[in-house]
């Protein structure tokens, strides 16, 4: 039996997840500033309820980013805690890409990942989709929402904190954008669906080596 551990805690929102042998089991609470006591609890609660140690686990995931530089610190560190102590490797997921994961069933060729990166800018990126998988178009990326520019030919689904600011968007960028949901977040059970995938294809790091993104050079708290 496979099993991965998937956390995250890169927005308000607070999740833990199993993979085992393709089921997903998820923890989700939205639970602003409030991760550190929650992320603890709800991970031990989830294990125990598979009665699985973290010696069983073949790998642990994290949402890498980008998002809150304190919430992506604390998944980074309780990750690196448990892989340290169990000897796991790391998978790292993007957080964009798994708001996008959460959206295969919206019938669209393309999904517009986007999180509100505070100081009037949002981290986003676009993913083309099939209805089995994402692919990211291009890369992540920070701006001011007047600044975003989709370079895709066809309409999209757009999710996320970061639609908040549409209508500072430019007028063909919103034209793109087909229908959006503001409350979409990255969460445990996507990141689990697509570290599953990544362990295959040998996509895992050492503990000591991984770092969150945070598409900013100057982080600040938030």
């Amino acid at each position: 039996m496979s099993a991965i551990l998937a956390l995250d805690s890169s927005t308000e929102a607070c999740s833990c997840a199993l993979a085992i042998e393709g089921d997903i089991f998820e923890k989700f609470e939205l639970i602003p500033r409030m991760h550190t006591q929650y992320i603890l609890p709800m991970i031990k609660n989830l294990m125990a309820e598979h009665n699985l140690s973290f010696t069983d686990l073949d790998s642990v995931a994290v949402g890498a980013g980008p998002g809150s530089f304190t919430g992506l610190r604390i998944a980074a560190g309780v990750a690196q805690g448990i892989a340290f102590g169990a000897e796991l490797p790391i998978i790292p997921v993007s957080t964009l890409a798994s708001m996008a994961q959460q959206s295969l069933d919206s019938d669209s060729q393309y999904i517009f990942s986007c999180l509100d990166a505070r100081i009037n800018e949002v981290y986003w990126a676009i993913y083309a989709a099939n209805g089995i998988n994402i692919q990211i178009v291009g890369e992540e990326q920070l701006c001011k929402p007047e600044l975003v520019e989709l370079k895709i030919k066809d309409s999209c689904y757009a999710v996320g904190s970061g639609m908040s600011f549409i209508e500072k968007m430019t007028g063909q960028t919103q034209s793109l954008i087909k229908s959006y949901d503001v409350d979409v977040y990255p969460r445990a059970g996507t990141i689990a669906e697509l570290a599953a995938t990544y362990f295959e294809q040998g996509k895992t790091v050492n503990p000591e080596n991984f770092s969150p993104t945070y598409l900013r050079n100057k982080v600040t708290q938030n």
